[in-house]
């Protein structure tokens, strides 16, 4: 290039190096994206070279049959975790779920469908419940939930006296029902579409459907801002009262369909049921917020959670680890999922108070 005016021009200056991560930082992101992801493939892999029975297609099925309620439950968790909320009253409609459906089975002798119905009203009214304490009456969630809880599981025991709903059982008037649990009702959890189980039928479409709710959706990405930061939403115009309330609804909505899967697959009204899906449903919501490093709740990530939970219960199940030493083993698996999410990810993870 020719100088101008005796003035040599300056050199074009050189493109500036890509920044390259250390390799702590980029084995820290990898963990942080795909730890629960790794998790839940080496558990698989050494069940599957461990045991024998581990390998069979049947216990696979039933691995997913098992996680399809706790997961289905997550999902309600999630869903409130999403506005910035929490549902502790997942547990207690699950196991209500599964008090009515025998009720009007067995004691009312009605058919399947009605059962169904029952159901989801009933989760549905409970759903309204939270709502109405949270949204209206401004008790925190955690408290409102969590009262909500212990009143539906007292009711599942007034409505019944205390004692499981089967065929035959003796009522307060002398006379004996004469009701039983009908067999589509029973194909819940017994039944196949070919060689998919229905729960896991079930459990792939409610994931489906809530992923495109939660992500494809105008409704969907407003619940999104509102647990991010509601009062930016408020500003924004958006009615956070209603979408709040929609979250408990849908929670409420879905921890009664774990339910009828759970009656479904106990097939009597046992008073206990329901009783351990409540920590189990929040522990895979937490831990589903770490897959691929998202750091917020979210569908597919809960859903994996569940079957890294099932997969692990299963197998030590099969290894003959007694019950009482599962709890340790699974809480450990947990805290090491939740810490790629609070500990070694750079991205604060999006779950506020949004009251």
């Amino acid at each position: 290039m020719e100088a101008r005016n005796g003035i040599a021009p300056a050199p074009a200056a050189a493109p500036e190096p890509a920044a390259v991560l250390p390799m702590a930082e980029r084995v820290r992101e990898l963990t942080v994206r795909y730890g629960v992801i790794a998790i839940t493939v080496l558990l698989l892999v050494f069940f599957l070279a461990s045991e024998e029975t581990f390998r069979r297609s049947t216990t696979l099925l039933s691995v997913l049959k098992y996680a399809s309620v706790i997961a289905i439950g997550g999902l309600g968790v999630t869903t409130a975790m999403v506005v910035g909320g929490i549902d502790l009253s997942i547990g207690g409609v699950a196991g209500m779920a599964v008090t009515i459906s025998a009720m009007t089975m067995v004691i009312y002798d009605q058919v399947g469908f009605v059962a169904i119905g029952a159901v989801l009203v009933a989760g549905a009214v409970v759903g309204l419940a939270n709502a109405a304490l949270i949204v209206r009456l401004k008790i925190p969630d955690m408290l409102a939930t969590l009262a909500i809880m212990f009143v539906v599981q007292g009711l599942k025991l007034v409505f019944v006296s205390g004692q499981s709903v089967s065929s035959g059982m003796p009522l307060p008037d002398g006379t004996f029902a004469v009701g039983r649990f009908t067999p589509d009702f029973l194909a819940i959890d017994n039944g196949f579409v070919g060689p998919v189980p229905v729960p896991v039928l079930i459990l792939i479409i409610i994931t489906g459907v809530m992923w495109v709710f939660l992500t494809r959706t105008r409704w969907g990405r407003i619940m999104y801002a509102i647990g991010a930061n509601p009062e930016a939403a408020r500003l924004a115009g958006i009615s956070v009262s209603r979408y709040r309330a929609l979250a408990y609804v849908i929670a409420g909505l879905l921890a009664s369909v774990a339910g009828l899967i759970l009656s479904s697959r106990i097939g009597q009204g046992d008073i206990s049921a329901g009783n351990s899906l409540l920590l189990d449903s929040v522990a895979v919501a937490l831990v589903g917020m770490s897959v691929m490093g998202l750091n917020l709740p979210n569908a597919w990530g809960t859903t994996l959670g569940a079957i890294m939970l099932g997969i692990l219960i299963t197998g030590l199940t099969i290894a003959g680890v007694p019950y009482y030493a599962q709890d340790v083993v699974k809480g450990t698996v947990l805290v090491v999922a939740l810490i790629f999410s609070f500990t070694l990810s750079r991205k604060k993870a999006r779950y506020v108070s949004a009251v």
